[in-house]
């Protein structure tokens, strides 16, 4: 097995095809907008390979987007060329910003894969200090309900040169699903290589991530359902939350 999001970088893009950032970043500036305070400096946790960072970057914001991956910042940053967008690879957990930013966003389920409580009660708690007073926080988590119903499910990806295989298994005792993921990729001279990593999400409660968010001091705690502006419905299975920093 290679290190998580390593040999997946480079077909990363391929195999979200169907992710419609614009909707993640309409949603996104629809919650800035109720924060009612001007937001221009934007840090993006877990941004990838930089689809949703350049997306922001073109509205306007200026972007500061961190991520643990080297090969997926490589391709972010390419992604990102002339745009006002500052990568830096950091574990979230150990987050250091030079300046304050007036939001931090984490989207797709990002804050997830951060699998020990320590480090995500960290992660909040440096957050909260890259934030100016009355900084906005905003991410999205998938709920115990889908992590739990990804366990035992296959899932196949494919185009004419790319072949992907994830296997789900959930752990309730560590209340983690892991998935397993084998790639195919077609080479230039014909012949296939295939690859193997190996990721892992935790289901935490909503309780749970909220008493974590004002354990690290924020306030003003809301949760909304799936890219909507009302309260997330019972048997959700993506839930968003927004904090704010005192002023």
């Amino acid at each position: 097995m290679t290190q998580a999001y390593t040999a997946l970088a480079r077909c990363y893009d391929r195999l979200t095809v169907d992710v419609s950032y614009d909707k993640w970043a309409d949603h996104l500036q629809r919650l800035f907008r109720r924060s009612g305070r001007p937001i221009s400096r934007v840090l993006e946790l877990g941004c990838g390979t930089g689809s949703l960072t350049r997306l922001l970057a073109q509205r306007g914001y200026a972007m500061t987007a961190v991520d643990l991956s080297p090969d997926m910042l490589c391709i972010a940053d390419q992604k990102c060329q002339g745009l006002e967008v500052l990568f830096l690879c950091q574990d979230m957990s150990r987050l250091r910003l030079l300046e304050p930013v007036d939001a931090a966003v984490s989207c797709l389920d990002s804050l997830n894969y951060v699998t020990r409580p320590a480090d995500l009660k960290r992660t909040f708690q440096r957050v909260h200090e890259a934030l100016v007073p009355g900084g906005l926080f905003a991410f999205d988590v998938k709920t115990p309900l889908a992590l739990e119903s990804a366990g035992g499910q296959t899932y196949l990806d494919e185009d004419d040169d790319l072949f992907c295989v994830w296997r789900g298994e959930y752990s309730p005792r560590r209340r983690v699903c892991g998935y397993g993921l084998d790639l195919f990729v077609r080479e230039e001279d014909g012949s296939w290589s295939r690859s193997s990593e190996y990721h892992e999400e935790r289901a935490y409660t909503m309780d749970e991530l909220e008493s974590a968010l004002l354990g690290a001091g924020f306030r003003h705690i809301e949760r909304y359902g799936d890219k909507v502006m009302s309260a997330p419905k019972e048997g959700a299975q993506r839930v968003f939350f927004t904090a704010r920093k005192e002023s």
